[in-house]
């Protein structure tokens, strides 16, 4: 994801239904949000540790202690081949087989999960998974570091215009809310967070069929092998 707080407004509550039936998750932060938060009168040098320390408390939340952070500056990030390398070295490292990434495509629907930060993590994260963490003779520095080509089964896709696939997050909503609330820098001048993201919920919910009163996430799923 781009920013510390990323995965938890968009997939916490999954994350947390994966951990409890014993799949490893690890994040990766592509920036620190050193240029989020409301807070006027903290020094701008003090936000990055502190949205790590946030990002982490809120992994916990939901059964996840591997959080990485790759400290790219915060609102200027591109699709570099920089980047690329850089997250396809976590790939190999991690040989997951899901990965997760931010939708590279614009939302017209709606503009906040279009983030330049999000399209372009998004862009280089797809391609880091294909082609370059499957490729071996992508990026040699990878394979001289020890990092031997791995291949994702499947991308899920957050933020997008329209999700095809529907996690039922009910029961761990709970879960989800006290992930987001370790944001403290990010969400407390928010004063019905529960309430926005119910709405949000509820919204997916019904879009994927769901019963009423239920609460999903919604992703794309691409296959990747």
């Amino acid at each position: 994801m781009a920013h510390p707080d990323d995965v938890d407004f968009a997939a916490a509550g999954t994350v947390a239904t994966w951990t409890d039936a014993g799949v490893e998750v690890a994040y990766l932060m592509v920036t620190d949000g050193d240029a989020g938060g409301f807070d006027d009168d903290l020094p701008r040098e003090e936000m990055a540790p502190l949205r790590r320390a946030e990002q982490r408390a809120a992994a916990k939340c939901v059964g996840v202690g591997d959080v990485r952070f790759l400290g790219y500056p915060d609102g200027r990030v591109e699709a570099t081949l920089d980047l690329r390398r850089d997250i396809a070295r976590v790939i190999r490292q991690v040989r997951p087989d899901r990965v997760m990434i931010p939708s590279p495509e614009r939302n017209y629907q709606r503009l906040a999960p279009s983030h330049p930060d999000h399209r372009a993590v998004g862009s280089a994260a797809l391609d880091a998974v294909y082609p370059d963490a499957r490729n071996p003779y992508a990026f040699p520095e990878l394979r001289a570091e020890g990092h031997e080509a791995w291949t994702a089964r499947e991308v899920w896709i957050t933020g997008g215009r329209a999700g095809d696939h529907f996690v039922d997050v009910t029961d761990v909503f709970d879960r989800k809310l006290a992930a987001l609330r370790s944001h403290v820098s990010q969400v407390a001048h928010n004063a019905d967070l529960e309430g926005m993201l119910r709405g949000f919920l509820s919204a997916n919910a019904e879009r994927g069929g769901l019963a009423e009163g239920r609460l999903a996430e919604a992703f794309t799923i691409v296959p990747a092998q």
